[in-house]
């Protein structure tokens, strides 16, 4: 009996695996759906839009809407991708050091500090831009890329202090004492060993940073709106309510814009993961 129970139990793990992936592969398909859709009508040709039903692939495809993003939204693109690698370096240069000194320098209040760091996080973001927007202009930075860069920070840093520091809290305090004994300060000590040894944290808050800019909406439209130098948010925006028939275009605008978030995002995912799990398990 017990060799028979043995060999059903293989049998019964790999049928339970088989319905876990299908469910899985279902639930997959259905989340990406919309995504498809979107790649399916930005190659759609405008007659063909309104199909009942709708072709499920594009069988008379057109690059006109594509064509009409290299005409009008490069621009855009090229002011998110400013705004957000400047977004990414900013965040990194104030978090980096903060983390490191609540997690390895203990300053008194760091228990504090660190809630408040949690509750900056539940602020609604219209609520910031409405104060970001009295600031900037008594400031003159209204409409301005650097005005953005710094507004977009504030909903990073808080995340990017608390990666780093559970991920330097990791970080065997045997190496600090040995940066020590060697006539290091706690400068040059976090710039030659703790940050250089945190680089899946520092991957994980610059992806993450990128793409709270990238995808920045309530921010552009209240400090950069109507400016020069507008977010393909804004772009995307204004381009559905110029030519609101036009949804290859609108829909090709879409898949470009998502485009350098998915990329950065496959290349980090090694990095990603390892930074956000971080401090989750300890000795």
């Amino acid at each position: 009996m017990t060799t028979i129970a043995t060999a059903h139990r293989p049998r019964r793990a790999r049928r339970t695996t088989w319905w876990k992936t299908a469910t899985g592969l279902v639930l997959t398909a259905i989340m990406l759906f919309p995504v498809y859709w979107m790649l399916n009508v930005s190659f759609t040709r405008d007659q063909d839009m309104r199909k009942s039903p709708p072709d499920l692939f594009p069988t008379h495809g057109t690059l006109a809407g594509y064509r009409a993003v290299l005409n009008d939204q490069l621009p855009y693109l090229g002011t998110s991708l400013v705004i957000g690698l400047g977004t990414v370096v900013l965040t990194v240069a104030l978090a980096a050091p903060a983390g490191y000194a609540l997690a390895k320098l203990r300053p008194r209040g760091g228990g504090a500090l660190s809630f408040l760091f949690l509750v900056a996080q539940m602020i609604p973001g219209i609520i910031m831009a409405m104060g970001f927007y009295a600031i900037y202009l008594s400031l003159g930075l209204l409409q301005s890329v650097p005005g953005l860069i710094v507004a977009d920070s504030t909903l990073a840093v808080p995340f990017a202090v608390l990666i780093f520091t559970a991920f330097m809290s990791g970080i065997p305090n045997e190496l600090l004492q040995a940066a020590k004994t060697d006539g290091a300060g706690p400068l040059r000590t976090f710039w030659s060993i703790v940050l250089p040894m945190s680089r899946n944290a520092v991957v994980t808050v610059s992806l993450f940073a990128f793409l709270w800019s990238w995808s920045d909406f309530v921010f552009a439209s209240t400090l950069a709106g109507g400016g020069a130098h507008e977010p393909i948010t804004l772009g995307i925006y204004h381009y559905i309510g110029n030519n609101n028939q036009e949804w290859n275009a609108i829909m090709a605008t879409a898949v470009v814009a998502s485009l350098p978030a998915a990329v950065i995002l496959v290349l980090a995912q090694r990095y990603v993961a390892a930074g956000v799990s971080a401090g989750a398990v300890k000795d």
